[in-house]
């Protein structure tokens, strides 16, 4: 009897226990980004086997499904971990048609994702893409992945301090910064695989991605 009284009570301090973890876990991720404010010092920190968790769209937030949304504070890009809204000019998003969205701290990043979904979203990878997402580089908000422009091969250097892809709404926009930075205008069919490949050897430590 009281072997079997204190199994019951053992197994009972166990549930419990996983009760109030899983009340925890539940609060956290309501309140995530409330009053959440990203470390002073922001770096590229991947793990070899880093999965990332997309953020559920927000029924109340008043944004269609598939429409751009402001990046949470709190959002890790899904492909280097650093916080994508400390960079907003810099900043993309891609949104799966269940309307779960990844963000990322730069066009290149987005690139990265597309070219090799099951390396950072397994669970994901064979899931579409419904809306792809840039941010205007002179400020203009969020674009259209695929109708934007890209700067290719410019002396700007993104969020990672390594070559990049500011993107624009405008070609005039475009040219003029290309002018001063150097590089050339394309669009999104021309980040092929040889671009995304030197994107990745040349934007992120050796060993993050390989």
């Amino acid at each position: 009897m009281i072997r079997r009284a204190s199994r019951a009570l053992m197994l009972g301090t166990a549930v419990a226990c996983a009760a109030g973890a899983g009340g925890l876990f539940w609060q956290h991720e309501q309140h995530a980004s409330a009053g959440f404010a990203p470390p002073a010092e922001d770096v590229c920190s991947v793990p070899p086997a880093r999965v990332a968790s997309g953020h559920a769209f927000d029924p109340g937030s008043g944004l269609g499904i598939r429409d751009p949304r402001p990046v949470p504070p709190d959002a890790r890009c899904a492909v280097c971990g650093m916080y994508p809204a400390r960079a907003p000019n810099w900043a993309a998003q891609l949104i799966f048609t269940d309307g779960t969205a990844h963000f990322f701290d730069s066009p290149a990043d987005l690139f990265l994702f597309l070219a090799e979904p099951a390396r950072f979203d397994a669970p994901r990878q064979d899931e579409a893409a419904a809306a792809l997402y840039v941010a205007d580089h002179g400020g203009g908000g969020w674009i259209d992945a695929r109708q934007a422009l890209y700067v290719l091969g410019s002396d700007a250097r993104g969020p990672m301090r390594g070559p990049d892809l500011p993107a624009f709404a405008d070609e005039a926009a475009a040219s003029r910064f290309s002018a001063r930075h150097g590089g050339r205008v394309v669009g999104f069919a021309a980040i092929d695989a040889g671009v995304v490949a030197g994107l990745r050897d040349t934007t992120h430590a050796a060993g993050h991605l390989h």
